[in-house]
């Protein structure tokens, strides 16, 4: 998983390491027991809803950081429903680099299994480092795919010109040029649970892709 441009080796994990998922179950640099449990592992969530009308959590970002997905509504109800479900779960990743907590519950209501495992780390790499992310990010290209059986795929591209990182202690913000690298592929494998919630199960992806370049 590649979703924030690297500064420091630690602070991201390569393309490599996001395509073998098994490899990413448990992360060994722990400070503490919350670090202990590997996310998606326990089940349970702080939202309560009926499977019809889940409750999403709520998230509110910084206000230095924006979003632009331009991935317009195809008008089919369950390719919105995907693509309204992962504009969540990318701002829930942010919002746990912002709250420095690896375990932050909103992303984990939209990430499990091996996802949320990798997941669990990226975080973790920013928490290790006392690191937030800034800017502006854009998404874009995407191509969805539903199965009958209640399986679907995402792929989608960022551009990641405008985003930094910002570490916490100087509040000093890291500026990177736009490079080929600037630009990510996401390709993500989402199931929907019984509370009528896309649920992201795997994810790879690769910067520098050509399919995402302007």
């Amino acid at each position: 998983m590649n979703r924030r441009p690297t500064l420091l080796a630690a602070l991201t994990l390569t393309a490599a390491a996001a395509l073998t998922l098994s490899a990413c179950g448990s992360d060994d640099s722990s400070k503490g027991k919350d670090n202990d449990r590997i996310a998606g592992a326990d089940p349970g969530s702080e939202t309560s809803a009926s499977p019809t009308a889940a409750e999403r959590p709520k998230i509110d970002l910084p206000s230095d950081l924006s979003y632009t997905f331009d991935w317009p509504e195809t008008g089919d109800k369950e390719k919105d429903a995907i693509l309204s479900d992962s504009e969540q779960s990318i701002k829930a990743v942010d919002l746990a680099i912002v709250n420095q907590d690896a375990l932050d519950k909103p992303y984990l209501y939209y990430y499990e299994d091996e996802a949320a495992a990798i997941t669990q780390k990226f975080i973790q790499n920013y928490v290790d480092h006392e690191a937030a992310v800034t800017g502006a990010y854009r998404f874009y290209a995407p191509q969805v795919a539903v199965d009958k059986d209640g399986t679907a795929s995402l792929s989608y591209c960022e551009d990641q010109g405008k985003a930094y990182v910002k570490y916490l202690k100087t509040d000093k913000v890291k500026r990177t040029k736009v490079t080929a690298k600037s630009y990510v592929i996401y390709h993500t494998s989402l199931k929907k649970n019984d509370k009528g919630v896309w649920v992201i199960q795997k994810i790879v992806s690769q910067s520098g892709s050509p399919k995402c370049q302007p």
